[in-house]
């Protein structure tokens, strides 16, 4: 489980986290939704290491995310960034190979060569494993970062909004590929979405933020209700089923 206790973060005199503590559930997909400014990326930020706590701690499956070696870590958690870039010109092989540097110290084993093909193999990257990053689509690079972090064979995964530049068909294979890594996998994927839709219709769990803080949190028939969402983005949205799960309308 990852916990957060009494966590804050401030930018100047900007209170961006507000003394959260909450506990996210083992397994599955956890959405973090809100309105812009909430604190959502900024909480998982502090969850993933890249930006300080000034109070508060946060721990993963009880080891300090602020006091682990960074290899430890690394061989627990793993981060996909929305900046997810790489200057370096590499192959498909080489980023996907490069999740396995916690365990390989950039000198892969055959172990190491195992897990880069099975990955390759399961986003459907096999036959592209020698072209260059920067001659893929967009939704077939979004794959590759993909394979890159499933290679790294953490039990966490966190994503701040992966879904941002993406057109609908690549953010809903996006969202599928990591529904079926948490199935296939057993992973417990956590990550920050401004689409309700996508949350409502992927996730096990929501956590809404809103001024720092955690306003609400439960499964998506607890979190996409029409009181619920008014609470958090203070505006009417009118929710419908289709197919068993519900989807937001809040078009005016």
């Amino acid at each position: 489980m990852i916990t957060a206790k009494s966590v804050s973060k401030s930018y100047g005199d900007a209170l961006v986290v507000d003394d959260v503590t909450i506990t996210l559930p083992a397994r599955g997909i956890t959405s973090i939704i809100g309105p812009n400014g909430a604190g959502k990326s900024t909480l998982l930020s502090m969850m993933a290491r890249l930006v300080g706590m000034d109070a508060g701690h946060v721990t993963i499956d009880g080891l300090d995310v602020v006091t682990t070696p960074s290899e430890a870590l690394a061989r627990r958690l793993a981060i996909l960034r929305q900046d997810n870039h790489m200057t370096a010109r590499l192959t498909v092989h080489d980023l996907v190979t490069f999740g396995r540097y916690p365990y390989s110290r950039g000198r892969p084993t055959e172990e190491d060569a195992v897990h880069v093909a099975r990955a390759l193999d399961y986003l459907g990257l096999t036959d592209l494993s020698g072209r260059f990053l920067d001659e893929l689509s967009g939704g077939q690079r979004q794959r590759a970062f993909v394979a890159m972090v499933l290679c790294q064979d953490t039990d966490y995964v966190l994503l701040d909004e992966p879904l941002n530049n993406l057109d609908m068909k690549h953010a809903a294979s996006m969202m599928r590929l990591w529904r079926d890594a948490c199935r296939d996998f057993g992973k417990t994927v956590v990550i920050v979405l401004h689409d309700i839709n996508f949350a409502s219709w992927y996730s096990d769990h929501i956590v809404a933020m809103r001024q720092g803080r955690i306003c609400r949190q439960g499964t998506p028939d607890e979190i996409i209700r029409t009181d619920a969402l008014r609470d958090i983005y203070d505006m009417q949205i009118d929710v419908r089923e289709i197919g068993g799960r519900r989807v937001c309308l809040f078009y005016e």
